[in-house]
């Protein structure tokens, strides 16, 4: 148990800097440019890999679903890189989370 708490919070920190990582060349791109600049995770992932973002595309539509991609995966790829990642790195660490356990007046 110890382990996959681990490894959330593994994941859920590389999410985190992938997402400071977007927001700052978010900020300064809107900076140079003057003006408000979002750049959606697909074209974060476009300017990355395009070859990986076509084979995904394929992969889901052939071995998943034909219907899982426009209506699921491209309204996530709409939405900007620094949004997702960090919904995702809030998602793992709640996922590997423990409650503090209570250490009462009598507990040992």
């Amino acid at each position: 148990m110890r382990i996959l708490r681990f490894v959330f919070h593994t994941v859920s920190a590389l999410a985190l800097l992938a997402a400071i990582v977007a927001g700052t060349l978010d900020s300064i791109q809107s900076v140079s440019a003057s003006s408000v600049v979002l750049t959606s995770l697909g074209n974060a992932w476009l300017n990355l890999d395009p070859e990986s973002l076509a084979l995904s595309e394929i992969y889901a539509e052939t071995y998943i679903s034909a219907d899982l991609w426009r209506p699921f995966v491209a309204p996530v790829l709409a939405q900007p890189a620094f949004a997702i990642f960090l919904t995702l790195a809030l998602l793992f660490w709640m996922a590997g989370y423990e409650k503090p356990r209570f250490a009462g007046r009598f507990s040992a």
